[in-house]
């Protein structure tokens, strides 16, 4: 099967090892980073188009490695005009710019084209690399919070707010016909595998996003409540065409809620995890039970 072979091991590999590097080690390696030439910094980027090059281009339609090796290349560039227009982070509209761009990329998939079905997933992956690079070593954006190594304070936040959460969504879902209660109680090695697929493939990069970049940022403009309301909405509607060819407002209106509930996780102490504990309960809960 060549979701097998070992030039997609290869890239998947390759795509994942920049979020783990980031998650565990972030500082030092803004801090190596620094000390290269400015030009150089903008360019290596490009080496996250490398998992194309392993897996995707064999089944290309279209010149997309032109794509993969620039991206991150422009994405840089954006934000490096970002940092010297806007020192104070206060937030350019070049970093909600490669903000859109990136998250239409995603949620319309315009990119996937480029690869097999079941391989799309690493062309995700190598936006959330370009992105991760660029806000931690070219703008330098603080408050982020991206640390992989979760804490007892994470966990007992994170917790927190699935409680508060709960009591909302369950009822609401069952009456507006989205959730339906699964009679069935999953294997301890089937609950652990989709906990942690859904905590490091949909919770951590989607937090990253929303909460780390965009609520982060959108707070410097528009205050911390705002910023979570504008947030949620945004996340809400980033969920329009999941499991449906129409518009799934009742998809919409759910991750709306929830999307307050994690950006809270989020703001408590301005780290990802947190929300990424609550995003990751909420999401294996529905997966396996509802």
């Amino acid at each position: 099967m060549f979701l097998w072979a070992p030039n997609v091991m290869l890239a998947f590999v390759w795509a994942v090892a920049p979020i783990f590097a980031f998650g565990l080690a972030g500082e030092s390696i803004v801090r190596c980073f620094q000390k290269i030439p400015v030009v150089l910094r903008l360019i290596v980027p490009a080496v996250f188009g490398v998992p194309y090059v392993l897996a995707g281009s064999h089944w290309s339609r279209g010149n997309w490695l032109v794509v993969y090796l620039g991206l991150p290349i422009i994405v840089g560039v954006l934000l490096l005009h970002a940092s010297q227009s806007d020192p104070q982070q206060n937030g350019d509209w070049r970093d909600f710019a490669v903000l859109a761009v990136l998250g239409l990329a995603v949620d319309l998939r315009w990119l996937e084209p480029a690869w097999p079905a079941h391989l799309s997933v690493i062309s995700k992956l190598i936006l959330l690399d370009s992105a991760l690079y660029g806000f931690a070593v070219i703008r330098q954006l603080t408050n982020v919070g991206f640390d992989l190594r979760i804490q007892l304070k994470d966990l007992v936040i994170g917790l927190r707010e699935l409680a508060f959460f709960v009591p909302i969504a369950i009822p609401l879902g069952l009456f507006l016909g989205f959730l339906k209660v699964q009679q069935r109680i999953p294997r301890v090695s089937s609950a652990a595998l989709t906990l942690v697929f859904t905590l490091l493939f949909i919770a951590v990069p989607e937090e990253i996003f929303f909460r780390g970049w965009l609520q982060n940022l959108l707070e410097r403009r528009l205050g911390s409540r705002f910023a979570l309301i504008v947030t949620a909405i945004l996340f809400g509607l980033s969920h329009f065409n999941k499991r449906s060819t129409q518009f799934n407002w009742r998809y919409v209106l759910l991750a709306a809620i929830a999307g307050i509930f994690y950006g809270r996780a989020w703001w408590s102490r301005h780290r990802v995890a947190a929300s990424a504990v609550t995003h990751t309960f909420v999401d294996t809960i529905w997966s396996l039970w509802l």
